[in-house]
């Protein structure tokens, strides 16, 4: 997986929980106490959401120590700690055309690049973006792999003379597919599951890389696939082009995951390859850490209603998925013993996602004394007119408490990754400038949540070393990153 989202909740009424409440547009309750009634929820909230240094520090830890038992061996530990295969990271030196194919979704995207050498580097790009009908993704591999390939002809037809593909090469891509492979090498990876609404027969257990392989040759498409990367390794890659500081790439955005650089020496599930002295990337799948977050109940019945009970517990408490569900559940627990949304149940707000991390983003940038923007949103979004202005408020207090604490753990996990980093290089990593390439959606547009996360970094490493470390916003960078890691991973390399 790579930031991988796990399916909404099933459904489930909470309006039918308040005592004396009947159906409608908004539910009458004959129960109902002031709003000062909430505030102990809020109270209970915010303590168990604090995330305090100390917190921060045993999650810190704990994530360092689940590294080292997933690079030990496959299992020892929540972290799945996936070797990307990709001993050659781009260097600037490339040369070519090279193309990118992004499967991770309900889309497919394809780009090509030119590429100039250490003088011209980037020299010119070009992108397309294909909806994959709901009939194919639930169809056959052949269906599913001919659509992609028959997209990806089409986008190679209308290559113009800005591009060049030089004499006696074979053009090569860059795979981008995030969904859950045990990778075998960096041109091959066998798919263990559909995840995303994909539910493709006849894929599991076969080498993705061969099935787009083989599409592409019923297509006529005289291409090769060099590169198989997911997302994150694809996004560390393309900032890593740009900057070779960079050494850890962090997704933020629906869902969540990172990758960084290690030595090949200090990987003991490797070392049957022997592979000597050179870095390559892992991609440690960390939404799958749980091992001491501050959850509450309204996590633990999140998770209880999921698809994926007791996984994913790290994605689910700091991902753009999760944020948004969280505080709608906040929202009922207050609306069921107060008054918070006056003497009515909104009943939209007993739909599980209803309110999204968008909303939560919208309403915390509302700086106004009325809190306008937080009225309408409300409004609009689950129903409630008759929001006071000291509801309003609440609703803002509640957002913060879950935005703080999912921007904490982040923090506390890149601090983690970084400081695994530093014990086994021995100084390498706080003594020298350090860049972590952050992409997502999540990260770019939540300016709290971006703040709260940078914060928790610098508390936990100290104003000394953080000062080394630049967390740098390095947008879309997956897609151009498949075509540069291809072009790394070329069998023209010599020729560049």
């Amino acid at each position: 997986m790579s930031a991988a989202v796990t399916s909404p909740i099933a459904a489930t009424s909470f309006a039918q929980q308040r005592r004396g409440c009947r159906a409608g547009s908004a539910v009458r309750c004959s129960a109902a106490a002031p709003t000062s009634a909430a505030a102990p929820i809020l109270a209970d909230l915010r303590l168990q959401c604090a995330a305090p240094l100390p917190v921060l520090r045993r999650v810190a830890d704990a994530m360092a120590a689940d590294m080292r038992a997933g690079l030990a061996a496959d299992g020892a530990g929540e972290l799945k700690m996936i070797p990307s295969h990709v001993y050659s990271l781009p260097t600037g030196n490339e040369t070519g055309l090279f193309y990118a194919l992004d499967l991770g979704g309900t889309n497919f995207r394809v780009l090509r690049v030119q590429l100039g050498g250490k003088d011209k580097r980037v020299v010119d790009t070009e992108f397309e973006q294909v909806s994959i009908p709901k009939e194919i993704m639930r169809g056959t591999t052949e269906e599913l792999f001919d659509f992609i390939a028959m997209g990806l002809s089409r986008f190679v037809a209308t290559e113009s003379d800005k591009f060049h593909l030089p004499q006696g090469r074979k053009r090569e891509i860059g795979f981008t597919f995030s969904f859950p492979v045990k990778q075998t090498s960096i041109d091959s990876g066998i798919l263990i599951k559909w995840t995303k609404g994909f539910a493709v027969s006849g894929t599991a257990g076969k080498d993705v890389v061969a099935c787009l392989n083989a599409a592409m040759e019923r297509q006529g498409l005289d291409m090769r696939v060099s590169a198989l990367v997911n997302d994150t390794v694809g996004t560390l890659a393309g900032a890593h082009y740009w900057d070779d500081d960079t050494m850890v790439a962090v997704i933020l955005g629906t869902g969540t995951n990172a990758c960084y650089i290690e030595q090949t020496e200090t990987i003991p599930k490797l070392q049957h390859l022997v592979l000597g002295t050179r870095n390559t990337i892992i991609n440690t799948e960390w939404g799958a850490f749980s091992d001491g977050l501050p959850l509450t109940e309204f996590d633990r019945e999140m998770d209880g209603e999921s698809i994926n009970p007791g996984e994913q517990i790290f994605e689910k408490t700091i991902s753009g998925m999760y944020l948004g569900e969280i505080v709608r559940r906040v929202l009922v627990k207050m609306a069921q013993v107060s008054d918070l949304f006056g003497h009515s149940f909104p009943k939209k707000l007993a739909e599980p996602f209803v309110l999204r991390t968008p909303h939560l983003c919208a309403m915390q940038q509302d700086n106004s004394d009325n809190l306008g923007e937080v009225e309408s949103i409300l409004n609009d979004i689950i129903g409630a007119s008759q929001a006071s202005l000291e509801a309003r408020k609440t609703v803002i207090q509640v957002s913060d408490s879950i935005i703080r604490r999912g921007g904490r753990l982040a923090g506390a996990g890149i601090a983690g990754i970084l400081e695994k980093m530093e014990n086994e290089s021995k100084g390498q990593i706080f003594g020298r400038r350090t860049v972590v390439a952050m992409d997502g959606g999540l990260y770019e547009n939540y300016p709290q949540y971006r703040e709260y996360m940078k914060e928790a970094v610098v508390e936990l490493l100290g104003p000394e070393q953080s000062k080394h470390i630049a967390i740098e916003h390095t947008k879309d960078g997956s897609g151009i990153g498949a075509a540069l890691l291809a072009a790394a991973n070329s069998k023209y390399a010599a020729q560049f």
